[in-house]
């Protein structure tokens, strides 16, 4: 079936073309940019069966390379794609507990002063270079990043340079735009491969001075899988975080009564970002998985070596799971998203994406209590970037 997803109508409602690949079938045959030609489950319970049946859809092929790299990309992307996002069992729980006291739920709670004050900043100098104000660039895109920068132990005066590159890789949305994209890809690995060199002399805080720690001890990284590591926890833990936030205030924005509900009380919060989870889903798939052997999943046939992906963005709107899916309720309970995965590669950074949520929607709003769009909504486009749901601006102002 051919399906653009990475339309604006896509990207707009995204449940309307969930439901006609649905009625195709739990899993359906599409070309995806980038990836080619693979399955996409339609359905939560396919979904789950895909992310947690590691032995039959693994992430690796059975030469060992990444299943969703393709033949024409350069070894250097692979090195750099090659982390425990992509490793299946048992090295992915070896990478994992590398990091893994980092992001546990005592660490990350215990991180939250230092991210309420960061974001109570950062919504304090929202207008401070005129109004409208892009939130996307001047507020979503930078908490995400300073909390993250601090966390590996990153200067603050490099901020600037990783939104760069951030912005670069939302320029892929196929093979052109990622060969054109490259030369960023090479200055984040120049840069990677400097600081922990840096951490290596000089030793330092932070994650980056964790891994060299964990690396000189010997025998559960390599140099590789460290510089692998760096590039997964600076993307992973900015760019879907910061979708979030922008994604979020969107939806409180076009219905103000919305905003005025949470502003009312904000022990609301934990409730209304698990329902943003859901219903923005700023990562809409999982990454591809290879099949490992013949197999049958609620009653379509998959051969060896074809190619799978979990569609996380369908998962989060079955209407088998989820009541009246389309309607954003921010008092959902229970909510069985998938936002975050499920099975052994369940998001690291859950408990800190939710925090970092939280607190960026209750600094600004309590700062700018009728903050309002800038423009209509319709007016409002999402960058054309395949498995990520990102609005391109939010232009904002204060009423």
């Amino acid at each position: 079936m051919r399906v653009d997803f990475t339309s604006e109508a896509f990207f707009r409602d995204p449940a309307a073309m969930v439901a006609e690949l649905r009625a195709q079938g739990p899993v359906v045959f599409v070309h995806f940019p980038i990836v080619g030609r693979v399955w996409v489950t339609t359905t939560h319970e396919v979904a789950a069966h895909v992310l947690k049946e590691s032995s039959t859809f693994t992430l690796r092929k059975e030469d060992g390379s990444v299943a969703g790299l393709r033949w024409w990309m350069p070894k250097f992307v692979e090195t750099l794609a090659s982390n425990m996002l992509t490793t299946d069992e048992p090295d992915h729980t070896r990478l994992r507990s590398v990091v893994d006291e980092a992001f546990r739920r005592r660490a990350v709670v215990g991180m939250e002063p230092r991210i309420r004050t960061i974001a109570d900043g950062l919504a304090g100098d929202l207008f401070s270079e005129g109004s409208p104000a892009d939130l996307v660039a001047r507020y979503a895109q930078i908490l995400p990043l300073a909390v993250i920068c601090e966390l590996l132990g990153l200067p603050e005066a490099d901020r600037p340079t990783f939104i760069g590159w951030a912005n670069a890789m939302a320029r892929i949305k196929g093979a052109i735009g990622f060969f054109s994209v490259l030369p960023a890809f090479k200055r984040m690995r120049r840069y990677m491969e400097e600081r922990l060199q840096a951490a290596r002399e000089q030793g330092g805080e932070g994650l980056i001075a964790e891994l060299v720690r964990v690396e000189m001890e010997g025998g559960r990284i390599s140099p590789d899988e460290m510089l692998s590591m760096l590039f997964l926890l600076l993307n992973a833990g900015s760019l879907t975080t910061a979708h979030l936030i922008s994604g979020s205030v969107f939806e409180l924005l076009r219905e103000p009564a919305r905003r005025d509900w949470l502003r009312q009380d904000w022990s609301r919060t934990a409730l209304a970002v698990e329902e943003f989870l859901r219903f923005v889903s700023p990562v809409q798939f999982s990454k591809p998985r290879y099949v490992r052997q013949d197999v049958e999943l609620d009653g379509v046939k998959l051969k060896k070596g074809e190619r799978v992906m979990a569609m996380l963005v369908a998962a989060n709107v079955d209407p088998q799971v989820i009541d009246d899916p389309k309607a954003l309720e921010l008092a959902r309970h229970p909510n069985r998203h998938m936002s975050f995965g499920t099975g052994i590669h369940f998001c690291l950074g859950h408990q800190l994406a939710r925090i970092e949520t939280a607190c960026a929607l209750q600094a600004l709003f309590t700062r700018w209590p009728n903050l309002r769009l800038a423009v209509d909504p319709s007016e409002i486009r999402w960058q054309r970037q395949p498995g990520l749901r990102s609005l391109e601006r939010l232009p904002v102002a204060a009423a």
